[in-house]
Parts: structure tokens; sequence; C-alpha cells
């Protein structure tokens, strides 16, 4: 089989690898889409949060099709159309433990879970980041008609918050500098998608002065951090889920008191999965727009050069079409 694989730091390679063979506890599947995110990136700099070792196959926000199972295995059977969650215990799939861009690759039942029917391989492979998005309004909570809702920062996350606001019925605004992510941003359901310039004044208008009802952080840049606190309304919500470690930025810590702000942070996407996966089902929600580059599993190199121009690429996936 061909897979995408780190041979050492730098230096990824589409590789022909033996198919792997399954215990009896686990299951075979067939990759069909595989989203290269930033942390692939960074894993082949050589940098991740938790141990690794090179080779490492990566490939964490994937969809595929189960080919074969243990005979310990009796919840999922061949032909099903699956995904699966990333952090497995003390193990991140694609991380610590080999991945899925691979035209076959090892998974366990409980990582995994049945990809809901009308929901493309694409769409599938987006679950991931959706997820995340997901979950921080989740923990924002009660996000409704009734709310206000702006989007710092239009990358893959923000823009998957952006589709999953609007269907919530939030009246959601988009700050972002890029003007092709704010067309992206309105695609996806956004009310306005402004320069954060112009974000002052567009939110007076639509509040009347109010400000955000909810305020996601989406840009992980520490002074954007700081601008949620002066944006958010009298009792407003803010849900920090930008990652950023070890910059600073001034911030008018006061704010948080005197406007009774109520303040989640979100890293991953635990516990959420079905709940997520319902969700997109049933709200119809089509995030497939934000995939702008797809490549074959021999182009995969070539995947993980485009998601490094973010100028050019929203998300940029790799596509399998092998069989058992």
């Amino acid at each position: 089989m061909k897979a995408l694989q780190y041979t050492a730091v730098g230096t990824p390679a589409v590789q022909e690898l033996p198919v792997p063979e399954i215990a009896d506890d686990e299951v075979l599947v067939a990759a069909r889409s595989v989203g290269v995110c930033h942390s692939d990136i960074e894993l082949l700099e050589g940098r991740y949060i938790i141990p690794f070792e090179y080779p490492i196959i990566p490939g964490h926000e994937w969809s595929g099709e189960v080919v074969a199972v243990g005979s310990k295995v009796t919840g999922l059977a061949p032909g099903d159309r699956v995904v699966g969650e990333c952090v497995i215990g003390d193990d991140h799939f694609g991380f610590s433990i080999s991945g899925a861009a691979a035209e076959f690759f090892v998974a366990k039942e409980g990582w995994l879970h049945r990809l809901p029917d009308g929901v493309s391989w694409t769409n599938g492979a987006l679950v991931e980041p959706f997820s995340v998005a997901y979950y921080a309004l989740m923990r924002v909570g009660n996000v409704n008609a009734s709310d206000t809702l702006v989007v710092l920062g239009a990358g893959p996350i923000g823009l998957c918050v952006t589709a999953a606001a609007a269907a919530l019925g939030a009246k959601t605004i988009v700050a972002e500098p890029s003007a092709s992510r704010r067309d992206q941003a309105v695609a996806l359901g956004a009310h306005r998608a402004v320069d954060p310039a112009d974000l002052d004044d567009l939110l007076a208008a639509e509040t009347d002065g109010r400000g955000a009802d909810v305020v996601i952080e989406a840009s992980g840049r520490p002074e954007v951090m700081a601008r949620a606190l002066e944006i958010a309304a009298f009792k407003g919500r803010i849900g920090y889920i930008g990652i950023d470690v070890g910059r600073e930025a001034p911030a008018k810590l006061g704010l948080i008191q005197s406007k009774e702000l109520t303040i989640t942070g979100s890293i991953g996407s635990p516990g959420v999965w079905p709940e997520t996966l319902r969700f997109m089902a049933q709200s119809g929600i089509d995030l497939s727009s934000l995939v702008t580059s797809r490549f074959t599993v021999d182009e995969a190199t070539q995947a993980l050069e485009a998601a490094q121009r973010p100028a050019e690429n929203i998300k940029a996936h790799i596509e399998f079409t092998a069989s058992a």
C-alpha cells in the first residue's frame, strides 16, 4: 500500500508499505479523505505536545471505510463508513501512533464512530475540526437566535464555528483580515464578515451599542484575545479556542468584573463526537467548501506544501480510492 510517512525531521515521503495486519480487537480501515492540519506540519518539523518517534504516518482528520474486523469486534462490519477521534488515552492518533494518511490503517473499535448517511467523505474528514468548534460553543452554552455572536479569526476552526453558530440561529459576525476568508464565512452562514478595523462600528450598529452577547476567539493571537474582553456585552460570554503558548499582550482585565463576563477555554473535543455527528447530519451543514486543494496519495507531499500556504488554501485534503 501507499502511505505518506515522515521519516525524519522535515522529510516526508510517499512510501510503499505492507498492508497492516489486525489483532482480534482491531479494525482495518481504508482511508477515503484525509485533511492536513497545522499540527501535522508541526509534527513534520519535529514539534508536538506529547512524545513521538519517526518514522510516523500522520493524519488525524479523516474519513474511511471498514474493510476487515478482528474476531472480538462486534459493533462494526466491512463496508461501514467511519470517522475517528485522535486523542486516544495517552496516545494521539496520527502523532504518537501512526494515523490515516495511508491507503489502509489500523484502529480500535472504541475510537470509531459511524459516519451518518448523507454526510460525504469530505465532510467526514472535517468532523474533527468541526467537533472542536462545536465543543467550544457547547462550553459557552445556550447559543441561540437571541445572540449576536462574533467570531474573531476565520481560519478552519473559526469558519467551523461560524457554520455551527449560524445553524444554531445566532446572528454571526466574523472579523477577519483576509477578504477571501470573509467571503467563505458569509457562504457558511455569517450575517456579516468584516475587516477587524471595521468591527467596532458594525457591532455598535448591529446591537444598538450593546456589544457581542458571545465572542469566540479563534485566532490564537494574544492581542486579539485581549480585544474579546472589549467587544463583549455586559454579561457576555467569551470562548477562547485559538491556541497560543507563551506570548503576551496587554489586556483590560478589569472588564471581566465590570461586565460580569463568563469566560471559558477549550481544547480538542472530548466526549462530544456523537453529538457533533448528529448535529452535522441533522442541520445539513456542508463544510466541503473549506477544502480548497485536493490531492491523490501520490501527491501527498504536495498537500503538505499547500497547507503551508494559508493565503491560498484553507484546507488541503488527500483523497484515497484503494479497496481491499
